[in-house]
């Protein structure tokens, strides 16, 4: 018989991911938005991105040992390559976004401060030309998570709301009957 959810470790990571990718996306356009908290913001930001970036190693090494189930009967052979490629996507990006940061605040030699006394190596060397250029690497990774989570969320909405083929049920933390 075919699995027809992920597994639970599956589920709870993604719902898990997904609140601190909102609250990433939230704390980003708070940060460019408002000086006044700009510093208690970064604050909450890095030691979050770094979590992402451990987690989605965690989700990637548990994805190749527990497989998804099969795609839905409702959905073409277009929409099955559209919902891989978006995967990868957002797998790549949630990998990049963080190393990108890491990156850029090494270059310009901010600490990462995880918590406490506990900072992070920087993993490159002090160079303000690079780090203007991996800020701008940044942004755009950033823009391209929004778009492609907007994409992401709306394809759900749409299957939920209007195919009503029961696409959420994979992805549920409860126990969906029909």
């Amino acid at each position: 018989m075919k699995r027809a959810q992920f597994t639970v470790l599956s589920r709870v990571l993604h719902w898990v991911m997904a609140a601190m990718v909102l609250t990433m996306l939230f704390i980003g356009v708070g940060m460019v938005a408002s000086l006044a908290d700009y510093h208690r913001l970064v604050s909450i930001h890095r030691p979050l991105g770094i979590s992402i970036l451990i987690l989605i190693v965690v989700r990637y090494v548990n994805r190749r040992l527990h497989p998804p189930p099969d795609f839905l009967d409702t959905m073409s052979p277009l929409e099955r390559r559209a919902a891989s490629a978006s995967e990868l996507l957002l797998y790549a990006l949630l990998f990049l976004l963080p190393l990108v940061g890491w990156a850029m605040l090494s270059a310009a030699r901010y600490p990462i401060v995880m918590f406490g006394a506990f900072h992070l190596p920087p993993i490159l060397p002090q160079n303000a030309g690079l780090y203007a250029l991996l800020r701008r690497v940044h942004t755009l990774l950033a823009y391209l998570l929004f778009a492609t989570f907007i994409a992401h969320f709306s394809a759900i909405l749409f299957h939920t709301l209007v195919l009503r083929d029961g696409i959420l049920d994979r992805m549920a933390l409860w126990r969906v009957g029909r």
